[in-house]
């Protein structure tokens, strides 16, 4: 066991795209990687590269790890006694851009995938398992469905008391482009969902269930409609206090005919556009946004497994 590496790459995402409150997510071509290793020697050694290096903890509290003790508990199996986990994130963290979920989709894959080692690959990585307890993990299932499957996903909690979460993945139109403005500043997720009103109006929930079955439409089918598809009643507006500038760049946007919303729990802004005209877009943020063109992933979470010893460091990395 100790012979092989199993390393796990994870897409970011991108949550609501507007009206698809906690239900709709897209990944995003920005890919964080783990390395694991079983080893003989008993105890944890983390390395982080990237995005978070000198800032997440690298001990049993780092979320990767933990999402990993908590996999092989669902799974009813016994954690190894010695292993080493090497992370290189691209994705930023407390951008709105699915960093939490990243990791702990990358923990429970890599859980599984480690299981698979100890059991001579008896064991394969199980992604309708992976989806459900990333759910769980998060709360909702927009970031992690997304990060999981790739592409443009669609979820949904089962009726009963299993509540066990379904996503299915739709079409995505051909020309569909993305353009992700990240700002220099951070905002947690918790403290953008705890200025969300407990109760929203009938009419409210009514439009804007019109424009989430619009959404699906125009991204997959007609990319024309997707300005007024990414109209929303329910979250951004009450977080305008929370990422003002965000939302400024959003009415500006929007004002010059580009769908934009809050990527998100924010506060990057995510533009829904296509190949022909996402260039422009640039054009309408100030020096204070970094723009990304990471393009849509149509696959999710992946496992590759490698000899150990055909890893430098800095590959493992």
């Amino acid at each position: 066991m100790e012979a092989e590496t199993v390393i796990v790459r994870v897409p970011a995402s991108s949550a609501n795209l507007g009206p698809g409150f906690d239900s709709v997510g897209l990944a995003l071509g920005v890919w964080d990687e783990c390395s694991v290793s079983v080893t003989d020697e008993p105890g944890l050694r983390i390395e982080v590269a990237g995005a978070g290096a000198g800032e997440v903890p690298l001990d049993e509290s780092h979320l990767v790890y933990r999402t990993m003790l908590h996999t092989w508990s669902v799974l009813g199996a016994d954690p190894p006694s010695g292993l080493e986990l090497r992370c290189h994130n691209a994705v930023p963290h407390g951008r709105g851009m699915g960093s939490s979920a990243t990791a702990i989709v990358s923990g429970i894959v890599a859980a599984q995938a480690v299981l698979g080692l100890r059991d001579g690959a008896a064991r394969g990585v199980d992604l309708a398992v992976a989806n459900d307890i990333a759910a769980a993990l998060e709360g909702h299932p927009d970031n992690s469905s997304a990060s999981v499957y790739g592409g443009l996903t669609l979820s949904w909690t089962d009726d009963g008391d299993d509540e066990r979460t379904r996503t299915v993945r739709a079409p995505i139109h051909d020309e569909l482009d993305v353009v992700v403005l990240v700002p220099a500043g951070q905002l947690s997720t918790a403290k953008a969902r705890s200025v969300l009103p407990a109760q929203v109006r009938l009419g409210d929930a009514a439009r804007n269930s019109a424009r989430a079955a619009l959404l699906v439409h125009a991204l997959g089918h007609d990319p024309s409609l997707l300005l007024p598809a990414t109209r929303e009643w329910l979250h951004q507006e009450p977080r305008r206090p929370a990422y003002p500038s965000s939302m400024a760049l959003v009415d500006r946007m929007r004002s010059a005919g580009h769908a934009a919303v809050i990527s998100g729990a924010g506060p990057s802004v995510l533009v829904l556009t296509t190949r022909d005209t996402a260039a422009s877009v640039a054009g309408l943020a100030d020096e204070d946004w970094t723009v990304l063109r990471p393009g849509i992933p149509r696959e999710g979470a992946s496992v590759t497994r490698v000899p150990t010893h055909g890893l430098s460091r800095s590959d493992r990395a």
